[in-house]
């Protein structure tokens, strides 16, 4: 089974934190080339929230970078987004995401159902 199931999202007051948890299978981390956290707020178009690749190396949208921190447990197949300094517009959907290449000839993309943060006082 290739999946990824995400968890953590609630209601937050701003300046809260939250951690997003992304569970994987693991046939996802024998192969992933990046992993992945998306959201989409309305009226706008998707955005790159976090990423980690194969080699290790993180990226971040400008807006929450010193506030977020994308991580992963290898043992146990788990992606993590720790959200700190939570403010209002960080309230969205969020979604898990993995680029894998499971053999020489293919290349996917997987995506899980999302889970709504909402940052609100």
């Amino acid at each position: 089974q290739v999946q990824l199931v995400e968890s953590g999202g609630g209601l937050v007051q701003p300046g809260g934190s939250l951690r997003l948890s992304c569970a994987a299978s693991r046939s996802i981390f024998r192969s992933f080339k990046d992993l992945n956290w998306y959201r989409q707020p309305p009226g706008k178009e998707r955005e790159l929230v976090a990423r980690i690749t194969d080699t290790g190396s993180t990226n971040y949208a400008e807006s929450v970078k010193g506030r977020f921190t994308i991580s992963k447990d290898n043992a146990n197949y788990i992606i993590y987004l720790q959200m700190n300094n939570l403010k209002p517009e960080d309230t969205d959907v969020y979604y898990c995401n993995a680029s894998i290449a499971p053999s020489v000839e293919a290349n996917l993309e997987i995506w899980g159902q999302g889970t709504l943060v909402t940052v609100s006082s």
